[in-house]
């Protein structure tokens, strides 16, 4: 048998993140309701079952949302913040990539910026953004993004399980991951794409501007927030995006028996 042909696992091995818009048709009810089953049918301690979840459809919501969150990427992009923070993980070549298997492979940007590629995330590269207004682009672009998303998703956690630094706090991360992947998984066989809303959650308070529109009471951790919809054909790449179909070789991520024998392929 071939792994590959088997649905579920086909499936798995095209999971995909998309950075790119949806169609503005709305998620069919029944599409909602299956894609929770699917978190629901994930692990938990005890069988804690410690996520919630909001769905979000109103676009008055949504596009408060879109706001907080094309702000905080212009804020990211403008101080510097985003690049300094995650610059360990840019890959410049399609040999780097190839080499280390992790990571992005910075393979499409602005025109003005294409002859700078190695040095765009530098201090002088930022000066030159900065210049070309890239961060309000930028910011501009994730807008419209989350803006034109028929469903935003918020994942949260029960603080009664999720208690940082204890036991709890690692099992409901734990089981809140499954969850997620359940859904990640599910979406591409409904003709779905699915991304992670991010740039809030690096700004302290602009995470806190969406924990009051969602409403979300103290005894609730939000956690992530990620916006849904069904694909169109041929999308198009956003202003600055990046590759990461990558993935380790065996020998470079599992090891056999004990930590200093890396496994062999094959």
């Amino acid at each position: 048998m071939n792994p590959s042909q088997v649905p579920l696992i086909e499936g798995i091995l095209a999971r995909r993140t998309t950075n790119g818009p949806f169609l503005p048709d709305p998620v069919r009810r029944e599409h909602q309701h299956l894609l929770m089953r699917v978190a629901q049918a994930a692990p938990s301690h005890f069988n804690s079952q410690p996520w919630r979840f909001v769905l979000v459809e109103q676009p008055q919501t949504i596009a408060q949302v879109a706001d907080i969150s094309g702000a905080s990427m212009t804020e990211l992009i403008e101080a510097g913040v985003f690049f300094e923070r995650y610059r360990r993980y840019f890959r410049f070549s399609a040999a780097e990539m190839d080499a280390r298997r992790d990571g992005i492979h910075i393979d499409h940007l602005p025109g003005p910026l294409r002859p700078f590629t190695r040095q765009v995330f530098s201090d002088a590269g930022l000066k030159l953004m900065r210049q070309l207004g890239v961060p309000k682009k930028l910011g501009e672009d994730n807008r419209r993004l989350v803006a034109g998303s028929p469903l935003l998703l918020a994942a949260l956690l029960d603080r009664t399980e999720y208690r940082p630094g204890e036991l709890s706090g690692f099992y409901s991360v734990f089981g809140l991951g499954a969850a997620i992947e359940n859904i990640w998984n599910t979406v591409g066989a409904l003709g779905m794409g699915i991304q992670f809303i991010s740039t809030p959650m690096e700004l302290p308070h602009r995470w806190q501007a969406i924990r009051d529109l969602l409403r979300v009471p103290d005894d609730l951790e939000l956690m992530a927030v990620y916006r849904l919809g069904y694909l169109p054909e041929g999308e198009k790449r956003p202003t600055i995006d990046w590759s990461s179909r990558h993935r380790k070789r065996l020998g470079q991520f599992v090891s056999r028996e004990t930590c200093d024998v890396p496994e062999v392929e094959g």
